[in-house]
């Protein structure tokens, strides 16, 4: 009777933590699952031959790199319903305006790490896929992404393990995520425990991604 006792309390503070990882986890899958896309593109596009789409992308990757991220969600959120004429049209919740601030930060970091490992790769390659007579799409599908991939899953690996810890960044929007119901249950309790807990939680869902891109750098390992 008395270990139901002394367990129960744990119970209680970790079962509204785990909902509140819900939202944490929601939002890492969101903006990994859109922003690697949406940073190839942005990769291709600022290494084109277009100078003015270079230009418009190179200054979106710096607007994103040179301002926090914090900044970024509160202007997606209390900034756009102010614009003239489309702000009603802008006005998002607090999670969808997260997740938009943190695709487009995430898309950008991601964006020069693809570029990193476009110009690692040895243009000889190019030369030697047009003498075999393959198509520049064909080029880039069958030679050069797999070998940007495996120059830079390590990069990748990193911003996705930051990703994790920024997430806790939503909590200034009032989300009700890891952070924020560890928080309150501090308050509530005078304990320092859930914030342990909550490091925990972290410290798992770090392990889960390291231990998922690992696996990953294993199958494009070539050696």
């Amino acid at each position: 009777m008395s270990n139901k006792m002394d367990i129960q309390p744990l119970i209680n503070m970790i079962n509204p933590m785990l909902k509140g990882s819900l939202y944490t986890v929601q939002l890492f899958f969101v903006t990994l699952l859109i922003s690697l896309p949406l940073g190839l593109c942005v990769t291709f596009l600022y290494t084109g031959r277009w100078i003015i789409i270079r230009k418009i992308t190179g200054f979106y990757v710096l607007i994103m790199r040179g301002t926090p991220l914090l900044l970024q969600m509160f202007f997606v959120y209390f900034g756009l319903p102010f614009i003239p004429v489309i702000g009603p049209y802008l006005k998002f919740d607090a999670f969808t305006s997260a997740a938009i601030a943190f695709i487009l930060n995430y898309a950008a970091y991601f964006a020069e790490i693809f570029r990193g490992g476009l110009l690692a790769i040895d243009r000889g390659q190019h030369e030697a896929a047009k003498v075999l007579g393959l198509t520049h799409f064909q080029t880039t599908y069958k030679i050069v992404l797999p070998q940007m991939f495996r120059v830079t899953l390590p990069s990748v690996s990193n911003e996705a393990l930051i990703l994790v810890k920024d997430t806790a960044l939503i909590t200034v929007l009032a989300l009700h995520d890891l952070l924020s119901v560890s928080r309150t249950i501090v308050n509530a309790t005078a304990s320092f425990v859930p914030f342990i807990v909550a490091g925990v939680f972290y410290l798992i869902m770090s392990y889960i991604v390291t231990v998922f891109f690992h696996a990953l750098e294993r199958k494009f390992s070539y050696e």
